[in-house]
């Protein structure tokens, strides 16, 4: 059987072959360029942009920001961000600084470019705490530092900085990524490759809290709930698990969301790595 195609047969075959080239890109470029959406209740701006690689987000007592840039091989800083946009240099020379906490007057730090320290930048000058392998998160409870390893097997990881002592909460985890420390003293911690957050316990096994998600990265304790980070390239949320248990995303279609801090009762900031950007996220209503 032999086919032939008339002159119209052929304008409709280039079309639907022109067609189906055109969804196939515009998909791709929709997920890259739809814009970020807020729940009701919520809102967002740009507070800062243009910052390579923003990842690990901090604020001191006098209300300075601090963000991490998550570059490698001894490229990576912490920059301090000043009023009106500006920046300053704080720490170089880090390999994907990532995660941090304001600690006894000082900004503690982790590096997730290998088997390296944990750094506490303090009266101009940085100190190393503790060596730990793929460091991502970093939260403190007011006196210990508590650490998890982005790596497979991963630590979650305890340091108590009178006696030096550094302790293993747990081991064996899969691509470990965000701690926090809630103010009742709950530990919650992410497995970015296993789509879950759970809630670490002394005695027993720990609790898993929301599950399926997509490359749950950061959270972050507050008044409000637990906040989750998404880390992932495409359609990432910011997502709040509040005290009930119901999970609502209150951010849309970011790319590599990473962390959360709160400002004040009704702002955050967040940093959107995929972007190059820092959100400011508002609430407009309660």
């Amino acid at each position: 059987m032999s086919l032939s195609f008339t002159g119209s047969n052929w304008r409709r075959f280039l079309f639907g072959v022109c067609l189906t080239i055109l969804v196939g890109l515009g998909y791709p470029a929709w997920r890259h360029f739809y814009p970020v959406t807020a729940a009701n209740g919520w809102d967002y701006e740009v507070f800062h942009s243009a910052i390579p690689m923003a990842s690990a987000l901090a604020v001191d007592d006098q209300n300075a920001v601090f963000v991490s840039q998550e570059l490698s091989n001894e490229k990576g800083k912490i920059l301090r961000l000043k009023p009106g946009g500006s920046t300053t240099e704080v720490l170089t020379g880090l390999s994907k600084p990532d995660g941090q906490v304001m600690f006894r007057g000082g900004l503690v730090t982790g590096q997730e470019g290998g088997t390296l320290p944990v750094l506490w930048l303090h009266d101009g000058k940085s100190d190393a705490l503790f060596e730990a392998d793929n460091v991502e998160g970093i939260a403190t409870d007011g006196h210990a530092l508590f650490a998890i390893e982005d790596k497979t097997p991963g630590r979650l990881l305890r340091y108590d900085p009178e006696t030096h002592e550094l302790s293993v909460l747990r081991e064996g985890l899969d691509e470990g990524e965000g701690i926090s420390i809630c103010p009742d003293g709950r530990l919650f911690y992410t497995e970015k490759a296993k789509g879950w957050v759970k809630q670490w316990k002394a005695e027993g096994v720990d609790t898993v809290v929301a599950k399926g998600l997509n490359a749950p990265g950061f959270v972050q304790c507050t008044g409000d709930g637990l906040w989750i980070t998404e880390d992932a390239t495409h359609m990432a949320r910011l997502l709040l698990l509040d005290s009930s248990g119901n999970l609502q995303a209150i951010l849309n279609h970011l790319r590599a969301a990473q962390t959360i801090i709160r400002l004040d009762a009704d702002r955050y900031l967040l940093a959107e790595q995929g972007r190059n950007r820092i959100l400011e996220l508002k609430r407009i209503s309660r």
